[in-house]
């Protein structure tokens, strides 16, 4: 369970008998859809995740995914129609006593002021395409229809390579996020980040709450966002998600696989962990069985770097759930043995950088006494973090107080977190570990293990930062 899955929680899942069936199956992380669903929904799907959680005695991770400014247009008065190549339709926010076009309801004034004719929509998450040939009147445009296709109510809009200035966070994820403190979600993540002021903003409301600590996933779904801000937003963000639904609408669809692979390599050089997400097994929503495309698809994200792989309609809605993550799980375990075989360690960066290359040379070491197992005594989850950085063949065990870090390190590759108990703070920390060890039973009696540790220089205070690295046998 190197790669961790995130798993989407729907109707097809939200039964506590389907949660703990996909725990089983290999699930880390649960994501709350908060587009959907209702306080009570969510109160009772945590409740089942938390009980899961007890009862198979391993962190499960709360995800709640705010809606963010989602572009939809309105409810059509026919409900739905068909549309033709070349068909010719109204888009405006009202619809005119005698309207001779299809009408398109869209109410939405910072976009309708800034559409020019020659511009692009995309409808349906790319489905359906429309060219704005007429501009009739403020805030009334007529457009073409540029494929066949039917259109219904409440569909997502895009405007692929047009940068409009609209707030990640609007004042219905404000209440839905009072709603996922209230009832203790482990991480939030925030839809259509565009600048790293996105993630300040949550981040500044985190900390309304005394939340602050609690790790922010950027949506990486605009253009502007996945190419001009990269650096600014992977470096501000706790955890990356490559959502490739929108980002595949705003981008050329040729150029998806590249931009994937560069945002992936951009959190691998930072230190942070990156979901890849939308349409991995998308097929598994009717079909047992994934098709060869998804999963080389799948395989291929571990491959280039990814911490966490998500499910969205698979599990939300599919006909096969726990099917879709047995596969997910099969398919990173194969991916893993040969990224193992053939990858070696990732050297930092840096040498200079004490903690990364520290972190390095304990997965050395391992390697050189045939350890299998790592373990990092970490307060904050950044030691574990840089230890997964390097890629080791062992296992890493990251023993934390933190309930918060323990939850967090769900979504980091190769780490298995653990909570301690808190106790006296002058105790060593190498100690601890080594006691924690000698009680466990995952490691048998005559075996090596790597510890990392915090240990305070006698007579110094300071803050207790990964300092030592040793042998412990067993």
């Amino acid at each position: 369970m190197r790669t961790k899955i995130v798993a989407t929680i729907g109707p097809a899942s939200c039964a506590p008998e389907k949660i703990a069936q996909l725990a089983e199956a290999g699930v880390s992380v649960f994501r709350l859809n908060f587009s959907h669903g209702d306080p009570e929904f969510f109160r009772k799907v945590i409740t089942a995740i938390r009980e899961v959680e007890k009862n198979i005695g391993r962190p499960l991770t709360i995800m709640q995914d705010l809606p963010g400014p989602k572009i939809r247009i309105g409810l059509l008065p026919e409900g739905k129609f068909l549309l033709k190549q070349g068909d010719l339709l109204t888009l405006a926010r009202e619809r005119r006593e005698k309207e001779d076009l299809p009408f398109i309801p869209f109410d939405h004034p910072t976009i309708l002021a800034s559409l020019v004719v020659g511009d692009v929509l995309v409808l349906a998450d790319g489905g359906l395409r429309f060219e704005i040939t007429e501009k009739v009147a403020d805030e009334r445009f007529t457009m073409k229809a540029l494929d066949n296709g039917t259109i219904s109510s409440r569909k997502g809009l895009a405007l692929p390579g047009k940068s409009i200035a609209l707030p990640a966070i609007t004042a219905n994820d404000r209440e839905r996020l009072a709603v996922g403190m209230e009832l203790g979600v482990d991480a939030v993540a925030i839809s259509f980040v565009q600048t790293v002021k996105d993630v300040h903003d949550i981040k500044a409301l985190l900390r309304s709450y005394g939340r602050d600590d609690l790790p922010v996933v950027a949506k990486l779904e605009r253009q502007n966002a996945a190419v001009d801000n990269l650096e600014e937003i992977v470096a501000a963000a706790d955890v990356i998600m490559v959502a490739r639904g929108d980002l595949g609408v705003e981008c050329p669809m040729p150029s998806l696989p590249a931009l994937q692979k560069r945002i992936i390599q951009t959190c691998n050089r930072h230190g942070k962990p990156v979901i890849v997400a939308t349409q991995m097994l998308m097929s598994m929503v009717n079909s047992p069985v994934p098709t060869r495309a998804e999963v080389t698809d799948v395989a291929n994200a571990v491959l280039d770097g990814a911490d966490c792989v998500m499910l969205s309609d698979e599990t939300a809605a599919g006909n096969y759930p726990v099917e879709a993550v047995q596969n997910m799980r099969q398919i990173t375990d194969e991916a893993e043995k040969y990224l193992l075989a053939n990858g070696g360690l990732r050297a930092p960066k840096d040498e200079k950088d004490t903690s990364r290359f520290l972190a390095y040379t304990a997965c050395l070491l391992a390697n050189s006494v045939s350890a299998k197992s790592i373990v990092a005594h970490s307060v904050s989850g950044g030691a574990a973090r840089m230890l997964a950085e390097c890629r080791p063949a062992q296992t890493i065990y990251a023993l934390t107080h933190s309930s918060v870090v323990e939850h967090a390190l769900n979504f980091v590759w190769g780490v298995q977190p653990f909570f301690l108990v808190p106790s006296d703070s002058s105790f060593s920390h190498a100690r601890r570990t080594q006691n924690w060890i000698a009680a466990s039973d995952l490691f048998p009696l005559g075996e090596d293990v790597v510890i990392t540790a915090g240990e305070y220089a006698p007579g110094v205070e300071a803050v207790r930062r990964t300092n030592v690295v040793k042998i412990y046998h067993k």
